[in-house]
């Protein structure tokens, strides 16, 4: 075949050639571009998750002035109820004040050191451990435990012994171990 029978072929058929020429254009462009697909499809979800964040962050974030009032709130209201570790007279005025109001007679009462906790994480609240030894009748060692229970601070019994002969005779003696949380 010659040049000229080569022209008059293509003058003939030229959608014919243009496909072709084409399709092959299109094989070498796929064969070069076939190995970035994987690629442009790990950035295409990497692009979508972000974007999905983005518009959960959008809707989540009408609330957050309230959200913020809220937990705002909530920590001042749990900052009243902690003890400061540091302030052992405000400590013990607090037993010393449930004594009063329950009728029960204090025979102990002790602040433990706080435990300093070597290369941990800081903590912001602490236990600030009481040893607290009562005596009293049935109903007052209830009602002591009750307003503790209930009372300014948040506690934690940690252990507890009662002694006396019965419930109806004599006094009895309560010893607790008390945890109450708080702030060093």
């Amino acid at each position: 075949m010659t040049n000229q029978e080569l022209m008059a072929l293509l003058k003939k058929n030229p959608v014919g050639v243009g496909c072709g020429v084409l399709t092959l254009l299109l094989a070498v462009g796929l064969y070069f571009r076939s190995d970035s697909l994987p690629v442009a499809a790990a950035d295409l979800e990497q692009k979508s998750a972000e974007g999905q964040r983005f518009a959960a962050n959008l809707k989540n974030a009408a609330q957050l002035h309230e959200q913020l009032a809220t937990i705002t709130q909530a920590g001042n209201e749990i900052e009243g109820h902690l003890v400061r570790a540091s302030e052992l007279a405000k400590n013990l005025q607090f037993f010393y004040r449930l004594e009063a109001e329950t009728g029960t007679k204090l025979i102990e009462l002790r602040q433990q050191p706080v435990p300093i906790v070597k290369g941990g994480a800081k903590s912001m609240f602490v236990p600030v451990t009481f040893s607290v030894g009562l005596q009293g009748d049935y109903t007052q060692l209830l009602e002591f435990l009750r307003r503790l229970e209930h009372g300014a601070h948040y506690c934690r019994l940690v252990g507890t012994a009662i002694v006396g002969t019965s419930i109806e005779r004599g006094p009895l003696r309560l010893t607790l171990t008390v945890d109450l949380l708080g702030q060093p």
